[in-house]
């Protein structure tokens, strides 16, 4: 008999369970790895949408902190026009200048400490242009008096910024400038800012930055180590100025010429006997070069000096420019005027740390500098700030969004204005330890 073959389709179906093993763990070991791609898909978008959010946070926060640089401008500036005494630093302790909110943002106004010693933590204040040396105006030894300067170096400075072609000893003019890829002229005209410095023959990282790698005034931990000095720099200044006017924008009178304008303004503030005797202890003994020798001559006390010495001038100039203000600038600094020693810079810098506020005149250093040393020093001193530097740190909200800039504000004019802008944001946190794990506690608290 022929044997019966049944069709495909009436054969009975198989259990799943009657499956061989073989297979079933093919088609799990399928679902797993596709349920792996589903899952790892899932957390690449998670994460691509937390990077993008943390993204947009960070740029929301370095919005902030931008116009919260702004908001220290317009602050600083109407400090300066609202100073009760023009000419004059306001005091630290008479306005905010830490940690100052401005929205959901906060600002700083970096300064610097008085002396390098032991500072590893940033002050915050407004720093006075005049308490640096301005490259415009500082003679080659002044120059060659900063911490890390070079004679070379020094020499190039006064090449750079004289209308001549003549080489200074140990300077450069074009024909080194022109050796260099690509080659350039030498400038023969004033600084324009600090930075042209990098120009300059002789410049180097090492002169212009020493250890403080971030321009803050001070050498961080991380920059401890490196050099003990903070670099060129941070001693000098192309905006440091003060208009030769009074008070009230008149003219001040020049005590190098007799007048009776003069007479009648000593009679005026010191009576008549007074007056007469001040006139007749500063006439002849040769041209007076600067305030402080003639308050050497005048035989005033610093007290009656101080009142008239904001009235006074030696200069013809509308404009006075790179005096260094015995009232702020640091030890460094002052060691570099002729006339002034290390010894006697420290002594002054420790002496004004006494005064209640700084004082009119520089007439309180004649104590210490003697009467010879004074009139060699007083051309190159003042007393007096008309140009601020606003060194602002701000971070937006939740401590991110770290900006940097550096402010020049000038006052000589009707109202202050921003003469220079510099960005530091790219140099790097300059705010301290200190700021920094207090930030980092606020942020852990939300």
């Amino acid at each position: 008999m022929r044997a019966i073959r049944s069709h495909p389709r009436c054969r009975p179906r198989e259990h799943p369970a009657t499956r061989p093993s073989a297979e079933l763990g093919t088609v799990l070991i399928v679902v797993l790895w596709v349920c792996l791609g589903l899952v790892s898909l899932t957390l690449v978008f998670g994460h691509s949408m937390l990077m993008a959010f943390r993204g947009s946070d960070d740029l929301i926060a370095g919005r902030q902190a931008e116009a919260a640089i702004e908001g220290a401008a317009r602050y600083a500036s109407y400090l300066l026009s609202s100073a009760r005494v023009p000419g004059q630093l306001p005091l630290p302790e008479t306005y905010v200048r830490e940690a100052v909110p401005v929205g959901e943002a906060q600002f700083w106004f970096l300064g610097r400490p008085a002396t390098l010693q032991g500072a590893t933590e940033p002050v915050f204040r407004l720093i006075d242009e005049a308490s640096k040396l301005n490259l415009n105006t500082a003679t080659l030894e002044m120059l060659e008096g900063l911490p890390g300067m070079t004679s070379e170096l020094a020499a190039a400075i006064i090449d750079w910024r004289d209308e001549d072609d003549e080489v200074t000893p140990g300077g450069a003019e074009s024909e080194t400038y022109q050796l260099r890829n690509p080659s350039y002229t030498c400038k023969n005209a004033p600084f324009e800012t600090v930075e042209e410095l990098a120009l300059v023959n002789g410049a180097s990282w090492h002169i212009l930055y020493g250890g403080d790698a971030n321009r803050n005034g001070t050498l961080d931990p991380h920059e401890i180590g490196r050099q003990s000095n903070l670099g060129v720099l941070e001693y000098v200044t192309v905006h440091s100025r003060e208009p030769n006017v009074r008070e009230d924008g008149s003219q001040r009178l020049n005590v190098t010429q007799s007048s009776d304008e003069l007479r009648s303004y000593f009679e005026e503030m010191f009576g008549e006997t007074r007056a007469s005797d001040i006139l007749q202890r500063t006439t002849g003994g040769g041209q007076v070069r600067s305030l402080l020798e003639y308050f050497v001559r005048s035989g005033m006390t610093e007290d009656e000096f101080d009142l008239v010495a904001a009235d006074l001038t030696v200069s013809e100039e509308s404009m006075i420019e790179g005096l260094v203000n015995v009232n702020t600038a640091s030890a460094t600094v002052l060691a570099c005027v002729p006339g002034i020693d290390e010894q006697q810079a420290a002594q002054l810098v420790a002496t004004r740390s006494h005064h209640a506020t700084p004082r009119p005149s520089a007439a309180w250093a004649v104590e210490i500098l003697g009467e010879a040393s004074a009139a060699q020093a007083g051309p190159y001193l003042t007393a007096q700030t008309w140009v601020v530097g606003a060194d602002v740190a701000a971070v937006g909200r939740h401590g991110r969004g770290y900006r940097r800039h550096y402010l020049v504000i000038d006052a000589t004019g009707e109202q202050p204005q921003i003469v220079y802008r510099r960005n530091l944001s790219g140099l790097g946190w300059a705010l301290g330890n200190r700021v920094f794990e207090t930030l980092q506690l606020e942020a852990q608290r939300r």
